[in-house]
């Protein structure tokens, strides 16, 4: 599991900004806006070998009792206790307020391993800028400028010295083949996904997830099916921004990401009964990013009128037209109906994104693609690609070899890309291809 990492502090101490660069994007520019800072906010990061989830927060305010400023800190709350380490941001300009000793009540309360970080310090001595915050208690602060990167590349490896130290070692899965496929099933809430599992199991089980001090597990369920073993891993509704706001929620938003990333396949469940949201390819999105197999299944069916099915087929084109690649099914959780394919899809998935391809196969696959349309130029060159090979998988990587290979486009990409995915039959799973290119003996300046 990947450790969770959160960043808490009264408002404006610059948690949002720390958190973009510790996830290399720009997500959390909603925390800038009012009324959108109620919300934890998950990215993921990595160092090296490292992965790591990241929780942005609002303003905390531990001791709120009603309004948004009590909703905010119920979220604090709740990602101070999904965290593994807690990075407590204290603004080094303002020096020490009392806002900041009532955070630092809490932290010590919550048990949690607290890293105190003073933000906002470049251009400042560490002993004038540190001097106040030892009055907290909470041992050395680190000094930072997260809008610079000062001190942020220390401070990334220590704290995932400490989260990483915290867990125990993982231990080895005596019969890993038992399990099977491991199919995650997400979605936005309320679109069938508990109704499907009980479909799936064929019986009517009752996951107790609703029950306090289990929203911080997804159940693991195990069952076969036409003699074949599988998984389910039956996760959170990720909701859309503005609507996660209970401190105890049915699951975990972190164990959701965690589960897509551990999965073999991910089942994306949508509602025919809504269109289909942002959150959706949101959520879609994630599940690409992370590589993972992918079929989608959209869930109650039944019922619908023609006009309203040729609606959402022409609503699921418009925007999710990046998911070409998988499977779209057509189902009913609660009737049973379609799931015969749907797992079909799934295997389907799970063999391709687990495919080992040779070397010879993918360079004679190669070549005629290159064959059927080369390249194109640029300027007097034009790339060389020579020969392929399996890179990974899971999703499947293949790295082609050659020359210039730095000057092949994107459009050709895509088109060795789908000319690889038909003559291999690999649907159901994210393909990316790598470029390498040889050393050019007659190129002095590569000496």
């Amino acid at each position: 599991m990947k450790p969770v990492i959160a960043l808490i502090g009264r408002p404006n101490v610059g948690k949002s900004t720390l958190f973009n660069r510790l996830t290399r994007s720009r997500d959390a520019l909603v925390a800038d806006l009012p009324g959108l800072t109620r919300d934890r906010h998950y990215g993921e990061g990595r160092v090296g070998e490292r992965p790591f989830l990241v929780i942005d927060t609002g303003g905390f305010e531990p001791v709120a009792k009603e309004g948004i400023m009590h909703e905010m800190a119920k979220q604090t709350k709740q990602a101070v206790a999904e965290a593994d380490v807690v990075v407590f941001i204290v603004d080094g300009r303002q020096g020490l307020t009392p806002h900041d000793k009532t955070i630092t009540d809490f932290l010590r309360k919550s048990g949690r391993s607290v890293m105190l970080v003073v933000n906002k310090a470049e251009g400042m001595k560490y002993t004038s800028v540190t001097a106040d915050f030892y009055e907290l208690g909470l041992g050395d602060p680190y000094v930072i400028s997260s809008a610079h990167g000062d001190g942020v590349a220390d401070l990334v490896e220590e704290m995932l010295d400490i989260a990483f130290a915290q867990r125990p070692p993982e231990l080895e899965e005596p019969e890993p083949d038992v399990r099977g496929i491991r199919i995650a099933i997400v979605g936005r809430p309320n679109v069938g996904k508990s109704t499907l599992v009980n479909t799936l199991l064929g019986e009517d089980r009752v996951i107790a997830f609703d029950m306090p001090g289990t929203t911080r597990d997804s159940i693991e369920i195990p069952f076969e099916r036409d003699g074949k073993h599988y998984s389910l891993i039956d996760t959170a509704g990720i909701r859309r921004r503005g609507k996660v706001f209970e401190a105890i929620e049915k699951f975990s938003v972190v164990k959701t990401l965690q589960s897509v990333s551990e999965a073999n396949v991910v089942l994306l469940l949508l509602d025919a009964q809504q269109d289909i949201s942002e959150q959706d390819a949101h959520i879609a999105g994630f599940i690409l990013e992370s590589g993972r197999a992918l079929v989608v299944g959209v869930n109650k069916w039944d019922g619908l009128q023609s006009d309203r099915r040729d609606e959402i087929k022409m609503d699921i084109e418009r925007k999710l037209n990046f998911l070409t690649f998988a499977k779209f099914h057509f189902i009913s959780a609660l009737k049973s109906t379609g799931i015969g394919p749907l797992m079909k899809s799934i295997d389907a998935a799970y063999a391709a994104a687990m495919v080992n391809l040779s070397t010879p196969k993918l360079t004679r696959a190669l070549i005629e693609a290159v064959e059927h349309q080369q390249p194109k130029r640029k300027g007097s060159i034009r790339p060389k690609l020579r020969y392929a090979h399996q890179g990974g998988q899971n999703p499947p990587i293949i790295v082609i070899h050659g020359n210039a290979l730095e000057a092949v486009g994107d459009v050709y990409k895509r088109y060795l890309e789908k000319h690889f995915r038909e003559t291999f039959s690999l649907t159901g799973t994210p393909l990316r291809i790598e470029m390498r290119s040889g050393k050019n003996p007659f190129d002095k300046s590569s000496k």
